[in-house]
């Protein structure tokens, strides 16, 4: 057993500065904004003012962020150049979870416009395709989920989601059943 009370820190250093670089002006992002959200009350001992301990922490965060990128640039974490190809090849493996709200909100913007069941029509076989599952029976299955869920979203259990713009362009009955169940 090693004596090394740091044997996790020798693990992979991809990323360390960039999280360190992120997390500092994350900080100073944080503390510069507090007056906008907490106020100072006249009269009041400083211990009680509601916006002492938010800046307090805001301060620890700047302050300890502010430490840890000084100790990985330093070289006391890594020893190789400021932003490496490893830590782009990282940054890429963080903001892969950024596609899949992109995805959300293209899907959340369009069922006003053409309403719910075409978009989820539309948005389920897309996804599957894009999460990598291309035969034919997985994206007709993936189809029937997509029309399964907005029947009993919207025709079994009621809830009330807003017809697409498209409905309007319907023909009388069709369209009130439209607005209604799909």
């Amino acid at each position: 057993m090693s004596d090394d009370p740091f044997l996790a820190s020798k693990g992979p250093q991809r990323g360390q500065i960039l999280f360190a670089l992120a997390f500092a002006i994350f900080a100073v992002f944080i503390l510069s904004n507090l007056g906008n959200q907490a106020t100072w009350a006249p009269r009041t001992k400083l211990f009680a003012q509601p916006g002492f301990w938010p800046g307090v922490a805001g301060a620890g965060m700047v302050l300890f962020g502010l430490l840890h990128l000084r100790k990985v640039r330093q070289g006391k974490g890594l020893r190789r150049p400021w932003l490496s190809r490893e830590d782009r090849a990282e940054a890429r493996i963080w903001l892969q979870p950024l596609e899949y709200t992109a995805w959300f909100m293209i899907y959340v913007f369009a069922v006003p416009r053409i309403g719910h069941l075409p978009a989820t029509m539309i948005f389920a076989p897309a996804l599957t395709w894009r999460l990598g599952y291309r035969s034919p029976r997985i994206l007709w299955a993936s189809l029937a989920f997509g029309v399964t869920v907005v029947l009993v979203f919207k025709g079994v259990l009621g809830v009330k989601i807003p017809g697409g713009a498209l409905y309007e362009y319907l023909p009388g009955g069709i369209r009130a059943f439209a607005l209604r169940y799909l």
